[in-house]
């Protein structure tokens, strides 16, 4: 179903909303649209919002299985208030939320649900999940100018590091269980990327409650929800497998003429499938198994 505002969807659907997981994606062009709605329907979320210009269009099949909410997500704070918005429409839900071309893996996710999988972190008394978005691009520029391509996708196998995070309140020290992280395509075209948008850690998994907000450079305001583990083990993380950097980088004038390739000699074909995430330390299963 259509709807012509956040407002008009999240009045309409507060009953339905009570249901999760919700997959919100917010489409910024019109690239790999379809192909992300689908990944993430076929990862089992109970509802998936489709938030996009109202000029795009949408194939059939997903116009009956996805909410379509006309939104301009590339606004300046358009994700904030979207996510911000359904969080106070679902209290208590798993809520997942990234862009078009982006799409979410987690450990096994080949054979399990994104319900059993938040099932057993909701039964690790954790509110939040720690996702790291992994690069992807395509080997061949000439052919795929803006650097997509799902056949010829690509990504870094090493490079990534993590930072303490400081603890503005308390100079010197950093913050408890939580790490900046860095890598990929903005750790390698740094020159390119502000400084504020170089990090590749989201909390792109988390449950809603009164009063929780998503600031813009995707913290909560409840840090622990921007922890990566609990206290006394490793948790799961998951991971956002994005063309998004890639796009950026071809399309924006600063960059687009300077990078004549994306591939060096730590790129590796994607496989799409989380055992190479696991395998290359990208991710990790915690405690299940």
């Amino acid at each position: 179903m259509r709807y012509t505002s956040l407002d008009q969807f999240v009045t309409q659907n507060r009953a339905g909303l009570a249901r999760g997981p919700i997959a919100i994606v917010l489409v910024e062009d019109d690239v790999e649209v379809d192909t992300t709605l689908r990944h993430h329907l076929q990862t089992g979320f109970a509802h998936v919002l489709a938030l996009m210009p109202a000029s795009f269009d949408l194939p059939r099949d997903l116009q009956e299985t996805v909410h379509r909410i006309d939104y301009e997500a590339s606004l300046e704070g358009a994700t904030e208030k979207a996510v911000n918005t359904i969080i106070d429409a679902a209290p208590g839900q798993w809520i997942f939320y990234c862009y078009n071309a982006e799409y979410l893996f987690y450990p096994f996710c080949e054979t399990r649900v994104i319900s059993e999988m938040l099932a057993f972190h909701t039964e690790e008394r954790r509110d939040a999940m720690l996702t790291y978005i992994i690069d992807l691009y395509s080997d061949n520029l000439d052919v795929h100018p803006d650097a997509v391509s799902l056949e010829r996708a690509h990504l870094d196998r090493s490079g990534y590091y993590a930072l303490a995070r400081p603890d503005m309140e308390k100079e010197g020290h950093p913050k408890e269980r939580q790490l900046d992280f860095y890598g990929g395509l903005r750790w390698r075209y740094e020159e390119h990327v502000p400084a504020a948008r170089r990090k590749i850690d989201r909390i792109a998994l988390f449950r809603a409650k009164a009063g929780l907000r998503l600031r813009a450079d995707h913290t909560f305001s409840d840090e622990e929800y921007n922890t990566y583990a609990c206290p006394w083990h490793h948790n799961i993380t998951a991971t956002v497998c994005s063309f998004r950097t890639a796009k950026a980088l071809k399309s924006n004038p600063g960059s687009k003429y300077d990078i004549e390739t994306f591939t060096w000699h730590n790129s590796a074909p994607f496989e799409w499938h989380s055992r190479q995430l696991l395998d290359l330390g990208l991710m990790e299963p915690g405690q299940w198994f």
